[in-house]
């Protein structure tokens, strides 16, 4: 007969030692469930996301080709309806399919200039690693409250 601790009844008490060898096994055990759990939920979010960028893509092609024979269709309604030359339809709807694309390259571009690294989570991850650190020889630390550039820092 046992009990919870799968010890035999009347069995001496376990050690200190028993106790964290136990414990750091259970700890070990734990986290490779939680990567098993991560991997498992990344698998799938991958997954999701490869499939639908792969429906962009697609959607990317047909929306490229349809703008494509938008533009043939302006430039012979022009070649048509106002009787231009069917060089000077083309010639127009090219010009103005340049214009869109540069106003869309430069807002793309100034937005693309404002992008900074992430300050915050990079000054907070090496927070975390010299605290890491810090327990690990045993110093003390002093423990940093993440808050926004330029307010203050409080320290324990």
């Amino acid at each position: 007969m046992t009990t919870l601790n799968d010890r035999p009844v009347g069995a001496p008490e376990r050690t200190i030692g028993q106790l964290v060898a136990d414990a750091t096994k259970d700890v070990t055990e734990l986290v490779r469930y939680e990567i098993a759990l991560a991997k498992a939920e990344i698998t799938a979010d991958v997954k999701n996301g490869a499939i639908g960028g792969a429906l962009f893509a697609v959607a990317g092609v047909f929306g490229f080709v349809a703008f494509v024979f938008l533009g043939v269709t302006v430039a012979y309604a022009l070649h048509e309806g106002a009787g231009w030359p069917v060089w000077l339809s083309f010639l127009v709807v090219a010009v103005a399919m340049l214009v869109v694309a540069g106003i869309a390259a430069a807002i793309g571009f100034g937005r693309v200039k404002q992008v900074r690294p992430p300050e915050r989570t990079i000054r907070t991850s090496k927070d975390s690693v010299a605290a890491i650190k810090a327990a690990a020889t045993g110093k003390p630390v002093a423990k940093t409250i993440a808050a926004p550039t330029g307010a203050r820092r409080l320290e324990h």
